[in-house]
C-alpha cells in the first residue's frame, strides 16, 4: 500500500507548498481539495493552463496526484436542472483529473440529511442515474469515481455504500472507505465494513479520533463537515486515537486491497485538535509505515 497526504491537512499552505511538504515527508502521493477559495487546492473552474504548474511541481518532486476532492453533492436532487448541473460540474472535474493524470475523484453519495425521507426511492434513483452518466464520462477519461461513506449522504454506512454501488453497477464507480466516518456515526466496525465492500474499495481515508464525553447522538447540519457545537469526537494524529489501524490494514490486505491510504488530516476543519501537518501528518505517516512494515513481516 502507498501513503498520500490530503490537502485538507494543510490549510495554511499553498498547493505548491503542500506538494513540497508531502514530498519532504517521503509520501508517495497527494489528494487535492477542489473548491473555490481554499488556499491549498484549486477551483473547479480552473482550466488546463491554470493547473499545469501543479502537475509539473508534483512530477518534479516525484509525487503522484492520486485523487481530486470536490464538494458537489446534489447528484440525487429531484430538481432535474439542479441534478444535471451537478453532473456537468463533475464532468469538468473529470477533465481536470484527466489533464493531471489523476486516477480518482472523491464523490459524495448525494445530499441526504439524517431526518430526510425517500419513501418512493426517487432520490436514490437520481443518484444512481447521475453516477452512471458520470461513470461513462469518467471511464473514457481513465478516471474512477469513488463514493465515500459519509454523513448526510445516501451512503452513510458501508452497507449502504455497497448496496448503492451494486445498483449503479459501473466499472468506473467504486468506493472510498473511511472507517473514522463509520465510527463517529455509530455504523459498522471494520470487521463488517471491509467484507461488505469487498471488491468495491478503491481508496482508503486514514485518520483518527477520540469520543467526547457526555455527547448525545451524532447529527450534522452540513455535508462537508461538522460544526463545533455538533461535534461528538475530537480529531487525533493517526495512531493516537481509538481506531485499530494495524487490524484495519491487515483486514484490507486479506481482502485484496493494495492501494492508496490517503491521510485525511482534518486540520482545515479542526485546527484546535491537530498540530501543523509538518508535525502531525508526518507522525501519522511514520505510524502507518510501521504498521505496514509489521504487516509485511507477518506474511513473510
Amino acid at each position: 500500500m502507498k501513503i498520500a497526504g490530503h490537502t485538507m491537512g494543510t490549510p495554511e499552505l499553498s498547493l505548491l507548498e503542500a506538494i513540497d511538504l508531502f514530498a519532504d515527508m517521503g509520501l508517495d502521493g497527494i489528494e487535492i481539495v477542489v473548491q473555490d477559495g481554499y488556499k491549498s487546492g484549486f477551483s473547479p473552474a480552473a482550466g488546463k493552463e491554470e493547473i499545469v504548474d501543479v502537475k509539473k511541481a508534483a512530477e518534479r518532486r516525484g509525487l503522484e496526484i492520486v485523487c481530486l476532492t470536490p464538494y458537489l453533492s446534489h447528484y440525487n436532487s429531484l430538481d432535474e436542472q439542479v441534478r444535471q448541473q451537478e453532473v456537468e460540474q463533475l464532468k469538468k472535474i473529470i477533465d481536470q483529473a484527466q489533464n493531471l493524470n489523476v486516477s480518482f475523484i472523491r464523490i459524495y453519495g448525494g445530499s441526504f440529511s439524517g431526518d430526510e425521507q425517500d419513501p418512493n426511492g426517487e432520490k436514490r434513483k437520481r443518484l444512481v442515474q447521475s453516477m452512471r452518466e458520470a461513470g461513462d464520462y469518467a471511464a473514457k477519461a481513465g478516471v474512477t469515481l469513488i463514493i465515500e461513506n459519509h454523513f448526510n449522504t445516501m451512503t452513510v454506512t458501508a452497507t449502504e455504500t455497497a448496496e448503492i454501488l451494486a445498483e449503479i453497477n459501473h466499472p468506473a464507480v467504486k468506493s472510498l472507505y473511511d472507517q473514522a466516518n463509520l465510527a463517529f456515526v455509530g455504523a459498522e466496525e471494520y470487521t463488517k465494513a471491509i467484507p461488505v465492500q469487498d471488491g468495491f474499495i478503491a481508496l482508503v481515508h486514514a485518520k483518527d479520533l477520540v469520543f467526547r464525553e457526555g455527547k448525545g447522538p451524532f447529527k450534522a447540519s452540513s455535508v462537508s463537515h461538522v460544526s463545533e457545537d455538533e461535534r461528538t469526537v475530537n480529531s487525533r494524529v493517526i495512531g493516537q486515537g481509538i481506531l485499530p489501524w494495524p487490524e484495519i490494514l491487515k483486514s484490507l490486505k486479506e481482502h485484496g486491497f493494495d492501494g492508496w491510504l490517503s491521510m485525511e488530516y482534518e486540520r482545515r476543519w479542526h485546527p484546535q485538535d491537530l498540530p501543523h501537518a509538518s508535525e502531525g501528518m508526518a507522525e501519522g505517516a511514520r505510524y502507518l509505515r510501521q504498521c505496514l512494515k509489521s504487516l509485511e513481516e507477518e506474511t513473510v
